[in-house]
């Protein structure tokens, strides 16, 4: 992958500026280049050659913190086409879909391109994602963004521009995640294009999007009783003895529901219900 994760700043590295308020800006590196802000003029070359974590003063005397920037900061700040998927979502995506280095994974409504990126970190590159968008701009945006972050284009990275249920062509495919108003419509093609023991994962938005989705995936016969959550993230302040939430949070921005392929020809046991008036399982 073309993008630097460690060692000295170097020209054509992606830098992460955080002035004393934790106001952040990101430039890319030139050798003649020089960021300009209303706290003053950076030249590049001040950070050319620095190692991460340096500290550089700009002409007014305001002092930066210099980074490479995390994933979840480059998403989080990318131009949109869609909006994006919170960094909380895309990596309880990846760890709890299960994306492992060398997966193959299909992707349905690629948006901006944030869940491509840690998409393709997770799999790395003896891996594959595909990815289909319907939206000509979408793609456009999403490539962009995708390309920029990795410093190019990636071998383990298809983007379609198509509808899922037209243009798929993979089988036996590891995941498959989608991200789209209405991923009901696209459960049979997944439960083709996946492997027995694959995992399908779909993200929404609204509690009836995400009924809809849960009951299609159930009555399929293909996969195993699906699981529905969300996740809450909450940060905390803590300075000496003051210790307590944070006033604001990440709270609701969409619902996961993941099922695992079950083998050709095998009906799920049927689910265990509790009976009506009485707290005992059948």
């Amino acid at each position: 992958m073309g993008f630097r994760r460690h060692g000295p700043f170097q020209a054509g590295d992606q830098v992460q500026l955080t002035d004393p308020k934790n106001k952040r800006h990101t430039i890319t590196l030139k050798e003649d280049g020089v960021f300009h802000t209303h706290k003053g003029a950076i030249p590049h070359s001040d950070l050319i050659g620095q190692p991460e974590g340096s500290v550089v003063r700009s002409s007014g005397g305001t002092q930066y913190l210099a980074f490479r920037h995390l994933l979840q900061d480059y998403t989080l700040a990318m131009p949109r086409g869609a909006a994006v998927i919170y960094p909380k979502d895309a990596s309880m995506i990846v760890g709890m879909a299960d994306v492992f280095p060398g997966a193959r994974v299909v992707e349905a409504g690629v948006g901006s391109g944030a869940l491509t990126c840690f998409l393709l970190r997770a799999v790395g590159p003896e891996g594959h994602v595909t990815s289909y968008e319907r939206r000509q701009e979408f793609a456009d945006v999403a490539r962009k963004n995708v390309e920029k972050f990795y410093g190019g284009a990636m071998d383990s990275w298809r983007l379609v521009v198509g509808d899922l249920n037209e243009s798929i062509d993979e089988i036996d495919v590891d995941r498959v995640i989608l991200d789209m108003l209405a991923p009901w419509e696209c459960v049979d093609a997944a439960a083709k294009a996946l492997t027995p023991g694959g995992v399908i994962c779909c993200y929404v938005a609204t509690t009836t999007q995400m009924s809809k989705t849960v009951e299609t995936i159930r009555d399929h016969g293909s996969f195993t009783e699906p699981h529905a959550w969300e996740t809450l993230l909450r940060d905390w302040h803590v300075e000496g003895l003051a210790v307590r939430p944070d006033h604001r949070m990440i709270g609701h921005t969409g619902f996961l529901v993941t099922a695992r392929r079950m083998a050709d020809g095998v009906t799920p046991p049927p689910r265990r219900r509790r009976p009506k008036g009485t707290t005992e399982e059948l």
